[in-house]
């Protein structure tokens, strides 16, 4: 997996699936991504493209707290697949609509 994040700075910072022995240890390519924009200067995530094999798929609710903390319930969702389509657009807020923003 991959993602793609848009910074409200312009700049688009990506991340991909780390995977551990320890599958506990996972980093996923959302968290990968939205860390590597704030680990170089961004500040808040307007939007992420997340690419999956499959073509209906959510981030996780893990990645959703990430998402929801650097981005905020009106950052959008682009669910792309591996040819790099997008199959499905959400806001944040439309994917955890009872989040306790």
């Amino acid at each position: 997996m991959g993602a793609a994040v848009l910074a409200d700075n312009g700049i688009v910072y990506g991340g991909c699936n780390v995977e551990h022995k320890f599958r506990s240890h996972d980093v996923h390519a959302e968290v990968n991504a939205l860390t590597s924009m704030i680990t170089n200067g961004g500040t808040r995530a307007v939007a992420i493209a997340i690419v999956s094999k499959r073509e209906h798929f959510t981030p996780c609710g893990s990645c959703m707290d990430w998402i929801f903390e650097l981005g905020g319930p009106q950052c959008i969702v682009y669910i792309t697949n591996s040819e790099g389509l997008i199959t499905s657009e959400h806001l944040a807020s439309a994917l955890m609509p009872f989040y306790p923003y």
